[in-house]
C-alpha cells in the first residue's frame, strides 16, 4: 500500500541559487535554503528572495550544509569546512540571531555536520557525518 499523495501548492521557481543542497524553515514562515558553493539564501513567506545570510552579516562560510531556525526566528547553519578563524576547534555550526552579530555554537564533540533541525524545549538535533551519529544538544544560556 502507498502513503498519501502530495501535489504542490503552486509551482515556484528560486532563480540564481548556485547548488541548493539542503533546506529548512526560515525565520517568519519563510524558507533558508543552503548552497554548496558557500552561502545559505534566505526567502520569505510567499518565496520571495530575501537575500543571502553571507551578504546580509558579512559571515564567511566554508561549506554550509543544514539550516533551521529556532522559536526566536535566529537561524542555524552548520558549515563543516569553516573559513573563519574559529575561538573553538569545536565550533562549525552558528546561530545568526534577529538582531545582532552571528555567534559561533559551541557545539562539542561534533565532527561533521550536515542536517540540523529545532526540536522542541530548546533543543538541537545535528546529523554529524563525521562519526554517524545523531547528536542532541541542549540550551543551556549564554556564558561569560
Amino acid at each position: 500500500m502507498l502513503g498519501p499523495t502530495w501535489k504542490p501548492l503552486a509551482l515556484t521557481t528560486m532563480l540564481g541559487l548556485e547548488g541548493p543542497c539542503w533546506v529548512g524553515p526560515g525565520p517568519d514562515g519563510g524558507l533558508a535554503m543552503s548552497e554548496e558553493f558557500g552561502n545559505v539564501q534566505l526567502f520569505g513567506s510567499a518565496h520571495q528572495a530575501l537575500g543571502s545570510l553571507g551578504s546580509l552579516t558579512g559571515h564567511s562560510f566554508g561549506h554550509p550544509e543544514g539550516v533551521c531556525s529556532d522559536a526566536e526566528s535566529s537561524i542555524i547553519v552548520a558549515d563543516e569546512q569553516r573559513h573563519q578563524p574559529s575561538p573553538s576547534p569545536h565550533s562549525k555550526s552558528t546561530l545568526f540571531p534577529g538582531v545582532g552579530p552571528p555567534i559561533c555554537l559551541q557545539l562539542e564533540g561534533l565532527e561533521r555536520p550536515l542536517g540540523m533541525a529545532c526540536a522542541p524545549q530548546g533543543q538541537l538535533v545535528v546529523a554529524d557525518a563525521g562519526d554517524n551519529y545523531i547528536k542532541v544538544y541542549q540550551y543551556l544560556g549564554k556564558t561569560a
